[in-house]
């Protein structure tokens, strides 16, 4: 599975968040189950950002997220994310989905 984290990023702060992206990406690069963590600009706006991790299952994803560490690491950065969904998988691993807010 992979996630896509998006982040609209002013020019003005775009060096303290590359910092904070790359320090999320190392992060979860040392993880149990990451096989890769990078951050990206991209190539047509200048202001929009990406944080891309591929894990070997979703368990592995969502452990990566316990712990102080974690929450100290990620949540500051992670609480400035577009807020859309983030989390892919094959579409035969992924089944019957019910859209988000519908419930």
């Amino acid at each position: 599975m992979f996630v896509i984290v998006r982040f609209a990023v002013p020019l003005d702060r775009a060096d303290d968040f590359e910092a904070r992206a790359r320090a999320a990406a190392d992060f979860f690069a040392g993880r149990p189950g990451c096989e890769s963590a990078e951050i990206g600009k991209n190539v047509d706006d200048p202001e929009l950002w990406a944080l891309v991790t591929r894990w070997a299952d979703v368990g592995s994803y969502r452990r990566a997220y316990n712990g102080y560490e974690a929450k100290m690491t990620l949540m500051p950065l992670l609480n400035e994310a577009i807020d859309e969904p983030t989390a892919y998988a094959d579409a035969a691993d992924v089944g019957f989905n019910v859209p988000r807010g519908s419930a």
